[in-house]
C-alpha cells in the first residue's frame, strides 16, 4: 500500500511527532531510516522514500537511526483499526506468536497458508512475517542490551535469536554497530538516570499526546482485584501470566510526559517483548487521540466531554482469558460486586507469585487460568458458575481462541454460541481484548444513562442510529458516555440534598 509522498514529506519537514510510528523516512543517500520527528535537518524530498514499517525499511537495506531510535515510538493505530488479515497478523506478531509458533502457526491462526500470508503482508506493509518478526526481535534485543546487565549471549536467546551469530549480525544490520557498542552508548546516556529496583527492567512506553492517564487509573482502580492488582497514586501494579512464566509490573502513568514508565520483573527474559506489547494494549498507547477527538468533538453533545478530557483511552487487557472470566462475573451486577467475586475466585483458585518476584505490599497472586477453572467448584449462582466452567473449558481445550488476532465479528459469534454469554459480553470482550475501536455497546445501561445525561436518546435503537456519525470511534464514545453516567450519578444526590 503506497504512502502519499508529499503529505509524508510535509510531516517530516515539520518534525511532526504525531506521525511517529505511522511510517518511517528512509534516506537513500545515507542508507538510514528515521522517525518523522527526527531532530536532524530534513533531507531533500528527492532523496527519501516513505515506508510503513521498520521491517520494510530493513528489508530494503536501510539501518535504524541511532539518534531518533525509530523503533522506540508508539505503534501505528492502523493495526487496531484494521480487522483484515494484515492488521490481525501485525497484532499477533507484536505479541510474539512467530517466536513461539513460527510462521506456520501464525498463518494457521489467521486461516491462511504461510505463502498467502507472506504475499498479503508484503503487499500491505512492505515486509513478510519473518522480516516483521526479525524487526521485533531486534527491538527487544536493543531493550535488553540497553537496560539489563544480562550477558550478550543471554540477550541473544532471550530476544528470540537462534544463535549468537544471528543476533550479532542482525544488530549490526539494523543499528549499524555491534551489540557491545549499543550497550556502551546506552551506559553513557544513562549516567544521570536513577537505577531501577534490583532485577527489574525500567522501560519507557511512549504514547501520542494528548493522553488521559487519570481516566485509565480510575477505570483500573474501580476494578482492581485484591491480590492481583493495586492502584496507588498514579501507579498501577499487577501480576502477569506471560508465555514463559509469571511476572509483575508497576506502571507509572503520570511520571513523565510522552511515556508511561514500566518497571517489569519477569521470571524469563524471553517474555519482555510480549509483556511490552500487552502493556501497550492495556493502556491503548498506540491510539491516535487527535483523530478520535476530531470526530467525537465535532458532535455538539460530545464536544464538551472531549474538550474536558482530550486523549481519552480505551482500557484493554494483558490477559484475554482473565478478562473473559471477569466479564462473565460482571454480568448483571455492579462493578463493585464483580470485583468482589473476582477477588474471591483469585483467593481460592489463584497461583501465588514466586517469592523472588514479590514485594512486601504488592500484588502476590496470579489470576486463575482457564484450566484451573474448567472443573472448579465456583461459588455463586449455579447458572453463572456453569457458564464460567463452559467458557474456561472452551478456552482450555482450544475450542475458543481469545487473542488480538481474532476477527471481531467471528469472535462475537463464537462467544454468543456459548451458554450464558450474550451480545453485551461479546461486544465488551471485542472492545477489551481486540481493542475494537467501534463498539458502542448501546444495550449497556450505563452507556444509555450517560447518553440521557447529555440529552442524547436513551433508547438503544435511537442511540445506535444517532451514533453513526461517531464511527469508527464508537468505543471511545462509549467510554465518554460511561463517564457521563458516573458524573450524573454522583452529582444528582448533591443537588437533591
Amino acid at each position: 500500500m503506497l504512502l502519499d509522498h508529499d503529505a509524508c514529506y510535509r510531516a517530516v519537514a515539520a518534525k511532526d511527532a504525531r506521525f511517529d510510528g505511522q511510517f518511517v523516512t528512509a534516506v537513500r543517500t545515507t542508507g538510514i531510516y528515521c522517525r518523522p520527528s527526527c531532530p536532524v535537518p530534513p533531507p531533500r524530498s528527492r532523496n527519501v522514500e516513505f515506508l510503513r514499517t521498520a521491517a520494510a525499511a530493513q528489508t530494503a537495506g536501510y539501518r535504524a537511526c541511532r539518534r531518533c531510535l525509530p523503533d522506540a515510538v508508539p505503534g501505528s493505530p492502523e493495526w487496531n483499526l484494521r480487522a483484515d488479515a494484515a492488521g490481525r497478523a501485525m497484532r499477533l506478531i507484536a505479541d510474539g506468536v512467530v517466536e513461539r509458533d513460527g510462521v506456520p502457526g501464525l498463518a494457521s491462526r489467521l486461516g491462511y497458508s504461510p505463502r498467502q500470508l507472506g504475499r498479503i503482508l508484503t503487499s500491505e506493509v512492505g515486509a513478510g512475517p519473518l522480516a516483521l518478526a526479525r524487526a521485533q526481535r531486534a527491538h527487544t534485543a536493543r531493550i535488553l542490551v540497553e537496560t539489563t546487565p544480562l550477558g550478550l549471549a543471554d540477550v541473544a536467546f532471550a530476544a528470540g535469536f537462534g544463535s549468537v551469530r544471528q543476533f550479532n549480525d542482525t544488530v549490526r544490520t539494523v543499528y549499524g554497530v555491534p551489540p557491545s557498542q549499543l550497550r556502551a552508548e546506552a551506559a553513557r546516556r544513562s549516567r544521570t538516570r536513577e537505577p531501577g529496583p534490583p532485577g527489574a527492567l525500567v522501560l519507557r512506553l511512549p504514547y501520542r499526546s494528548p493522553f488521559d492517564p487519570h481516566g485509565l487509573l480510575d477505570h483500573l482502580s474501580a476494578r482492581a482485584v485484591d491480590g492481583v492488582e493495586a492502584v496507588t497514586g498514579g501507579t498501577y501494579r499487577r501480576t502477569l501470566r506471560l508465555p514463559h512464566g509469571p511476572a509483575v509490573v508497576a506502571l507509572d502513568l503520570t511520571a513523565r510526559a510522552g511515556a508511561v514508565v514500566a518497571t517489569l520483573r519477569a521470571s524469563d527474559p524471553r517474555d519482555v517483548g510480549p509483556a511490552v506489547s500487552r502493556l501497550r494494549r492495556l493502556l491503548d498507547l498506540d491510539a491516535d487521540p487527535l483523530a478520535v477527538d476530531a470526530v467525537l468533538g465535532a458532535d455538539a453533545a460530545l464536544a464538551p466531554l472531549v474538550a474536558a478530557t482530550p486523549g481519552i483511552r480505551l482500557a484493554g487487557t494483558v490477559d484475554p482469558a482473565e478478562t473473559a472470566v471477569r466479564t462473565v462475573l460482571g454480568q448483571q451486577v455492579s462493578v463493585a460486586a464483580a470485583r468482589t467475586a473476582a477477588a474471591r475466585l483469585a483467593a481460592v483458585h489463584g497461583t501465588p507469585l514466586p517469592a523472588e518476584l514479590r514485594d512486601d505490599d504488592g500484588p502476590h497472586l496470579l489470576f486463575p487460568g482457564p484450566r484451573a477453572l474448567a472443573d472448579a467448584d465456583i461459588a455463586g449462582p449455579a447458572r453463572r458458575a456453569s457458564s464460567l466452567r463452559g467458557l474456561c473449558a472452551a478456552l482450555a481445550d482450544g475450542t475458543l481462541a481469545l487473542d488480538p488476532g481474532r476477527d471481531p465479528d467471528g469472535l462475537r459469534a463464537e462467544l454468543c454460541a456459548l451458554p450464558g454469554i450474550g451480545p453485551w459480553s461479546a461486544g465488551y470482550l471485542a472492545m477489551r481484548v481486540l481493542g475494537d475501536p467501534d463498539e458502542l455497546l448501546a444495550s449497556d445501561l450505563a452507556v444509555r444513562r450517560g447518553a440521557e445525561a447529555l440529552g442524547l436518546p436513551g433508547d438503544e435503537a435511537a442511540l445506535t442510529a444517532r451514533a453513526h456519525a461517531w464511527a469508527p470511534w464508537r468505543s471511545y464514545a462509549a467510554t465518554h458516555l460511561w463517564r457521563a453516567a458516573t458524573s450524573a450519578a454522583t452529582t444528582t444526590p448533591r443537588r437533591s440534598a
